[in-house]
């Protein structure tokens, strides 16, 4: 616009004079340099507009294939926390489980050694009982031993007259026996 009117100011100028020549001549070359500074001007307008929406259009191009990967990765972090929280979750229940299975086991733990200890008590009185049964039998041995030897201070003779079987029953139920003498030297200690 300037050219415009530094062409209308030059023309305003110039009126006095006629125009000539070459006067029309340097009009013409203007005009031609001011269309070709246009065509220039234009040029350099749409490189510039050209490269821009390149530019805009690789940007584009490039935030979209961003924001698909980060959309993406984002997909692939959800999925991965959510499985994590899956087996997080399984693996809560799973300590709960074992935790019960625990205590559970404990309990029985408890309740085997209360038994251990009781029938360890009990193995102990059942042993004194052992002990006790084994020193009274060794003093029935003795005693047995003792009366075995003091056979002959023990008869009962009766001048009674019964069958074989009525003594057998009268020497049972005094907790006796018949005596059997098989030998004369028997016989005659006896007799004494």
């Amino acid at each position: 616009m300037e050219l415009e009117t530094f062409y209308v100011n030059r023309d305003i100028n110039n009126r006095s004079r006629p125009p000539t020549q070459s006067h029309s001549n340097d009009e013409g070359k203007d005009r031609k340099q001011r269309g070709s500074r246009c065509l220039v001007l234009m040029t350099v307008c749409l490189g510039l507009i050209c490269v821009l929406l390149l530019v805009f259009i690789t940007l584009y191009i490039t935030i979209t294939a961003e924001r698909d990967l980060l959309k993406s990765t984002v997909e692939e972090f959800n999925h991965t926390i959510n499985s994590l929280q899956d087996k997080n979750t399984d693996l809560m229940t799973e300590k709960d489980q074992l935790k019960n299975n625990l205590n559970s086991l404990s309990l029985k733990k408890l309740e085997l050694e209360t038994r251990v200890n009781d029938l360890t008590a009990e193995k102990s009185q059942l042993q004194g009982s052992v002990d006790s049964l084994n020193q009274k039998k060794l003093e029935l041995e003795t005693e047995l031993r003792k009366l075995s030897t003091q056979e002959n201070d023990r008869f009962f003779i009766s001048c009674e007259q019964k069958s074989w079987s009525e003594c057998r029953q009268f020497c049972r139920d005094r907790g006796a026996n018949l005596i059997i003498i098989n030998t004369i030297e028997k016989q005659v200690s006896l007799c004494e």
